[in-house]
């Protein structure tokens, strides 16, 4: 019901503005999140010299130019790197919070989901990742009625490994990312709003 409510708000503030509008107050919405969490944004050169690692300790978060997804590799996590030729299922545990209202609009990690995570197949064709989630398992798919992955989430498997816990010591992928209406979701995308995403990836079987 909290989904469907916030769409409707969203939507009719919306109408009543130009898309330059939206677009201003998407970037003011990014911007008053950066500085309510202080978060250091760093140059992609910096990612690259740091070993294409953020540094926690500094709130770091590296923005990518040519999309504006800004990233935070909490943990880059256990197994390999999805290879190119390779597909996969990989498994993700998320709360999405919309920038606009500032509050999490949708997650699997809250009880009534507890027993299902977002399955998604992930192709990786000399570097370029597409997927689509699998409509059977994804509170995605049954949120926003649509199997496409966001771009922004698709970002990260560039520079984290996808593994399962097997070792006491083994670690998921989690990330933290800043995604914009242009690489998210198609409701961000259609009302033009950016949000927040944590999230874990594990290599599904």
């Amino acid at each position: 019901m909290a989904l469907v409510l916030g769409a409707i708000t969203i939507t009719s503030c919306n109408e009543n503005e130009s898309y330059a509008k939206q677009l201003e107050r998407q970037s003011e919405s990014i911007d008053a999140f950066i500085n309510k969490h202080k978060i250091t944004v760093i140059s992609e050169s910096q990612f690259a010299n740091q070993g294409y690692k953020t540094d926690t300790t500094k709130h770091q978060y590296v923005k990518f130019n040519n999309n504006g997804v800004y990233m935070q590799i909490v943990n880059e996590g256990s197994g390999e790197k999805l290879k190119k030729g390779e597909t996969a299922t990989v498994l993700c545990r998320f709360d999405e919070t919309n920038l606009l209202t500032d509050t999490i609009q949708l997650t699997n990690r809250a009880l009534a989901w507890d027993g299902m995570v977002d399955k998604m197949m992930v192709t990786n064709t000399s570097g370029t990742f597409t997927a689509t989630f699998d409509a059977s398992s994804s509170v995605m798919k049954r949120a926003y009625r649509n199997t496409m992955v966001p771009s922004g989430w698709l970002v990260p498997l560039t520079y984290i490994n996808l593994g399962r816990i097997a070792k006491p010591d083994d670690k998921l992928a989690h990330v933290r990312l800043i995604v914009p209406s242009s690489q998210g979701h198609k409701h961000a995308s259609d009302n033009v709003y950016a949000c927040f995403y944590d999230i874990t990836y594990q290599r599904g079987v």
